[in-house]
């Protein structure tokens, strides 16, 4: 069973879908799917013929190549996505890893564990400069003084 936010067999002709199984990149072909729902479906790969040989991926993400990702239309990105990234800032450097994502007030933020605090960031498109996802880094540029708060 697998999960999407975008139906890619309908934007673009896979040759194969990638999975990581130990610590190897793999591809297989897609014999056949079935959309169980319109976030989850069914994938029957060649050469996994059965419910023991499914079984290992079961959970696994999906990877395909990057130059299919361009073909895709941009999806937003839940934000418990960007937990475990780092966070730099354009002129200070290393903030610190982002532990969660806090929504409890009106402004969601940023949580940085500190040695013995907790640093609160805004979440806001006009701090972020970049998101490198190969990397897990969020590039930011923040206002003088907010750190220092």
């Amino acid at each position: 069973m697998f999960g999407f936010t975008t139906d890619i067999f309908e934007v673009e002709e896979l040759p194969f879908f990638i999975f990581e199984l130990d610590g190897i990149f793999v591809p297989f072909v897609v014999a056949e799917y079935r959309l169980k729902s319109a976030s989850t479906g069914i994938l029957l790969l060649d050469g996994v013929n059965s419910d023991e040989d499914a079984r290992p991926f079961s959970g696994l993400q999906i990877y395909i190549l990057k130059e299919k990702l361009d073909l895709l239309p941009e999806v937003e990105v839940d934000l418990d996505y960007l937990v475990g990234f780092q966070l730099k800032d354009i002129e200070k450097g290393l903030i610190g890893v982002v532990s969660e994502i806090d929504r409890t007030t009106e402004n969601t933020l940023f949580v940085i564990q500190q040695e013995e605090d907790e640093l609160l960031i805004p979440v806001s498109e006009e701090y972020i400069r970049e998101i490198d996802h190969d990397n897990n880094i969020i590039l930011v540029e923040l206002p003088g003084g907010l750190l220092d708060l």
